[in-house]
């Protein structure tokens, strides 16, 4: 899965100069976020999220990346675990 970031302010064309495009702007300059973040906090479909992205990657304005893999609920147990040793001690 990929994650988007904007590295640099668009001028909107029509099609994307709504308030939903621009919410997606914000949130993508202040982190890496994928497709589907995208679409829940702008109310947007894939698809028209996906062509908003595509424009902007036509332009030179976005970086990606891949979105790190997320933990398991065991990992993450496990992780403290370790990390706090043996119960009582």
């Amino acid at each position: 899965m990929k994650e988007y970031r904007l590295t640099g302010w668009p001028q909107l064309p029509s099609l994307f100069d709504r308030t939903a495009y621009r919410r997606m702007l914000s949130d993508m300059s202040h982190r890496h976020v994928t497709l589907a973040q995208l679409g829940e906090s702008s109310g947007v479909g894939r698809q028209q999220v996906r062509a908003f992205i595509d424009m902007l990657e036509a332009h030179g304005l976005v970086s990606e990346r891949d979105a790190p893999e997320p933990r398991s609920m065991l990992a993450i147990w496990l992780r403290r675990a370790w990390a706090t040793g043996p119960a009582g001690h």
